[in-house]
């Protein structure tokens, strides 16, 4: 299958997770229903709350993020993306920003540890410090083929402002690029939907951004627009700022007409840098 529908959910997850689990679901099984073979979760969908209160349910909410992916996956029969969720250290200070892929029989296709934590001071008066309790991965980032879709690259959030990891993901293969995140409202109106278009322009592949959306507590805002573009920069669809997804249809064929007009990445000459 070179042509399938693709969905990337857009959620307003609280610090609760059951009734995160619930939500999800209840987008899972509405883009399932129109069709979608490939659904992504953003980041933090289990849980966005107190960095207290996260290291304290890790170790459970770990094991019920991954039985969770498993269940939909075969019970909805899509490959899923849960887009980033704490996994512990064990020392009880620090977890990873984990992110896992699953095929439609459930199976563990691939995973992914956030390299680039969102250490910042914004001009709205929010500081994030995502290093004081999350570790960077240190593994490198996976491209893996979907049996019947494409050959999709994991990446989380802010990652999205350093390009040379996607190159590294095209160069692997990637014909999709995952990007779930959790944006906050203020950088978001100015930066994702540049970004995004950015690095599906430069890399000649499809974006899927599944994306939090709304207040979750305090006063963490996040951007919502959770979006799908294609390899020429096109906005395919955008969630807007409510609870749902967007929804789209991805053309390996596509990706490589726009390769072939637009040869950009056989133009790099990375024998002068």
């Amino acid at each position: 299958m070179s042509d399938f529908l693709a969905a990337a959910v857009q959620l307003t997850s609280t610090s609760q997770p059951e009734v995160n689990f619930l939500a999800a679901e209840e987008q899972i099984e509405l883009a399932a229903r129109r069709g979608a073979d490939l659904i992504g979760l953003p980041e933090n969908f289990a849980f966005l709350g107190d960095d207290r209160e996260r290291l304290r349910l890790s170790v459970s909410l770990a094991e019920e993020c991954t039985r969770f992916l498993v269940t939909m996956a075969r019970r909805y029969q899509v490959a899923l993306l849960g887009g980033g969720f704490p996994v512990p250290l064990g020392d009880g200070n620090r977890t990873l920003n984990r992110s896992e892929l699953y095929g439609q029989d459930g199976q563990l296709l691939a995973r992914y540890d956030k390299i680039h934590l969102f250490d910042v001071d914004l001009p709205d008066g929010n500081t994030y410090r995502e290093s004081s309790t999350i570790v960077s991965g240190e593994l490198q980032p996976p491209v893996v083929d979907i049996p019947g879709l494409c050959k999709v690259g994991l990446s989380i959030c802010y990652d999205v402002r350093f390009p040379e990891l996607y190159r590294y993901l095209v160069d692997k293969g990637a014909e999709l690029i995952m990007i779930p995140a959790a944006f906050t409202a203020f950088t978001g109106k100015d930066h994702w939907q540049v970004l995004l278009q950015a690095r599906a322009i430069e890399n000649t592949a499809y974006v899927l951004a599944p994306a939090q959306t709304g207040l979750h507590y305090e006063r963490r805002h996040s951007h919502g627009h959770s979006m799908i573009i294609d390899p020429w920069g096109t906005v395919l669809a955008d969630a807007g700022v409510s609870q749902g997804a967007a929804i789209a249809p991805v053309d390996t064929g596509h990706v490589a007409r726009i390769r072939e007009q637009m040869p950009s990445l056989k133009h790099r000459k990375p024998s002068l840098f």
